[in-house]
């Protein structure tokens, strides 16, 4: 009984779009869902800290005398935990995966001074 269902699955995948493409020559499009990896815009972070305290893996660090914002991306899990969290909307999951790498390494990103806005005088 078993051989018919594997005979029958191999005829009807001769005549279907293969599911595997040639990895390093083609890419397979993102699904819709995709969480990706995470992104900060530091023009607008304010190194709260609300993300570190939030990620579960604790693969956030922010160092604010330093001016530093690190994402260890291997210890990332994709949960969104802190996009939700960040009070200003800066970190965001960009759809797609990861690039190959030979390595283990963190991602740092300086952040640059915001300047302070003008008080007015009535």
């Amino acid at each position: 009984m078993g051989g018919f269902k594997l005979g029958k699955m191999t005829l009807g995948s001769l005549f279907k779009k293969p599911e595997t493409v040639l990895y390093p020559v083609e890419k397979k499009e993102a699904p819709a869902g995709l969480k990706g990896h995470i992104v900060n815009d530091v023009d607008v972070c304010i190194l709260c800290g609300i993300c570190q305290r939030r990620c579960p893996c604790a693969a956030i660090v922010v160092e604010k005398p330093n001016r530093k914002w690190t994402i260890d991306k291997f210890r990332c899990v994709q949960c969104g935990t802190c996009v939700l969290e960040c009070p200003k909307h800066c970190l965001s999951m960009e759809p797609g995966w990861p690039a190959p790498s030979k390595e283990m390494y963190i991602e740092s990103v300086d952040v640059p001074e915001h300047p302070k806005p003008m008080k007015k005088v009535s």
